[in-house]
Order: structure tokens, then C-alpha cells, then sequence
């Protein structure tokens, strides 16, 4: 399957940082699913949501601007310009303090609160948009 992002790549634009969702955001639908296999395969339909979640969800922050897209069948993407986002705040519960996963709230200019949720270290995630940023900034 081809990647929405490599896809969507503007001239001279470069992936500095790729993130995934995080396996651990999809542990109901897991354990759900193993525990439903046993009754007339139910448990399945929870795994390939999980399954379809994990891969159709992409995320990446470029040196021209922060993409998002998720979705299977249906598509969401937010794409952002480097100079258009006024912050990016990260939220973090207990278990995903542990386990190292969270959400992304970016706020830009025109735009409301675009979240992305479940991400897998959202702390590196987050730096290497700062460090794009600030590099984008200096040219």
C-alpha cells in the first residue's frame, strides 16, 4: 500500500520525522478481540479495527509543514505549514506517561484545535517539529 504522505510531498519537501500510532492506545480493541475469538469469531472483527487503525493512521513532520492522516475507507488529514502552527501541546495520561504514548493538540493560525490521538512518543514527536521549526525559521 502506498503512503499517503510520500504520495502527497511537495518540491524539495523531506520526511524529518515519521511517528505511528501506538499499540498500546489500541489495547481495549486487542484484548476485546483475543477474548472474543472464542465466540463465533467476533473477537476478528475487533483485531482487523485494531489492525486497520495502526496502519492507516500516518503521521509526519516535514521540513516544510506537520502532516496527519488517518482513516481507511473514509480520510482525515490535517497538513499544516511550519509556520502556521502556534503551538503543539501534548496530553498524557498515567498510562500513557508509562507506556509512552499521548495526544497531539496543534493549534495553528486559522485553524482551531486539529487532535491527533493514540501517537506513540508524542514528547520526540513534538521535539522534532520544534527542531523543524526552528530550522525553517533560520533559512
Amino acid at each position: 500500500m502506498a503512503s499517503y504522505i510520500n504520495n502527497n510531498l511537495i518540491k524539495d519537501e523531506q520526511i524529518l520525522h515519521s511517528g505511528k500510532i501506538s499499540l498500546w492506545s489500541l489495547a481495549g480493541f486487542i484484548i476485546i478481540g483475543v477474548a472474543l475469538i472464542p465466540v463465533m469469531g467476533i473477537g476478528l472483527i475487533f483485531l482487523l479495527a485494531a489492525y486497520l487503525k495502526y496502519i492507516s493512521t500516518e503521521l509526519a513532520v516535514t521540513n516544510k509543514r506537520v502532516i496527519a492522516k488517518t482513516g481507511f475507507i473514509s480520510r482525515k488529514t490535517i497538513e499544516m505549514n511550519l509556520t502556521k502552527v502556534e503551538s503543539m501541546q501534548v496530553d498524557q495520561g498515567i498510562f500513557g506517561r508509562l507506556l509512552n504514548f499521548g495526544s497531539l493538540k496543534i493549534n495553528g493560525t486559522g485553524a482551531s484545535n486539529a487532535p491527533i490521538t493514540g501517537i506513540s512518543a508524542p514528547l520526540e514527536f513534538r521535539r522534532s517539529f520544534m527542531e523543524a521549526q526552528d530550522q525553517y525559521s533560520k533559512e
